[in-house]
């Protein structure tokens, strides 16, 4: 079931099974998407990294997430462009960006409580009984019930990682941190220039990764940029130079390096691995 208009706004549920998951790889400019796993087991590779999913368990993924593959049972997946709800503008409503979205610290996999099984079946139903409305308040009920899932996953993920630990403020700083990344990997690597935009010490930011991860802002910049390598390496045939050059590497030799040194492989041994011809 899908809601679109004339502005474009797009917003789609469904109901997955092996006979339709194909709709999974439709993915269009702006989408953000996640799937509910309702089978007793879910297999989806992401930028050719697998992600194992049990039942109640939720994905979200971006537009820059490449789905290979993927073998479920039976799942629920709703998708959503940003002209229909941008929660970039609308992050004070939701807490959702640089965390259930656009967050360079990784994909973000939540279960859904026992407790909570119900509510996220209610707000099921609720989108699929606004579908089915024609009044000019549409849009808006079903933006209701897409902020209510949204709220109620990012609480479920906060309880469920280190992140209780931090006031709001200090968790706004680390959001909001993972989506400067998000923008700016390919032009800043270095932690100074997120610190500045957040008008905090690199000092500071690394105190606060400290309380909810073992990786620290700089690595979280490095594995942000390495997933954006091997996506160019692994899916285009773009050169290695232009693919460096891309990522902010004028010295070839000097990304070589960085590549290797994370992946263990030089980037055409890379390339040669996932079956594409150096350019």
């Amino acid at each position: 079931m899908v809601f679109e208009n004339d502005s474009k706004e797009s917003l789609g549920i469904y109901d997955l099974d092996k006979g339709n998951s194909d709709i999974v790889f439709n993915v269009r400019p702006t989408d953000m998407t996640f799937i509910w796993n309702t089978g007793d087991r879910m297999l989806i590779t992401i930028d050719k990294i697998p992600y194992e999913l049990k039942r109640n368990q939720v994905i979200f993924l971006t537009e820059f997430h490449k789905i290979d593959q993927l073998e479920i049972e039976t799942a629920r997946m709703v998708r959503f462009n940003q002209p229909f709800y941008c929660i970039v503008n609308h992050d004070n409503e939701v807490g959702s960006k640089g965390f259930l979205f656009f967050g360079a610290s990784g994909i973000p996999v939540i279960t859904i409580e026992e407790s909570l099984i119900r509510e996220y079946e209610m707000s099921w139903e609720n989108f699929i009984s606004e579908m089915k409305e024609s009044d000019i308040l549409k849009k808006e009920m079903l933006q209701s019930v897409l902020k209510r899932m949204l709220i109620l996953s990012a609480r479920i993920l906060r309880k469920s990682t280190n992140f209780h630990k931090l006031e709001k403020g200090q968790s706004d700083i680390v959001r909001e941190f993972n989506y400067l990344v998000e923008r700016h990997f390919a032009e800043h690597h270095d932690v100074a220039f997120y610190a500045s935009r957040l008008n905090k010490s690199p000092k500071t930011l690394s105190n606060l990764f400290s309380i909810i991860s073992d990786r620290a802002p700089l690595n979280i910049i490095h594995d942000r940029i390495l997933i954006h390598a091997r996506r160019q390496i692994s899916y285009t045939n773009r050169s290695i130079k232009e693919i460096a050059y891309e990522l902010g590497y004028e010295d070839l030799q000097a990304f070589s390096r960085f590549f290797k040194n994370k992946e263990g492989l030089s980037p055409i041994q890379y390339r040669e691995r996932s079956g594409q011809a150096e350019a």
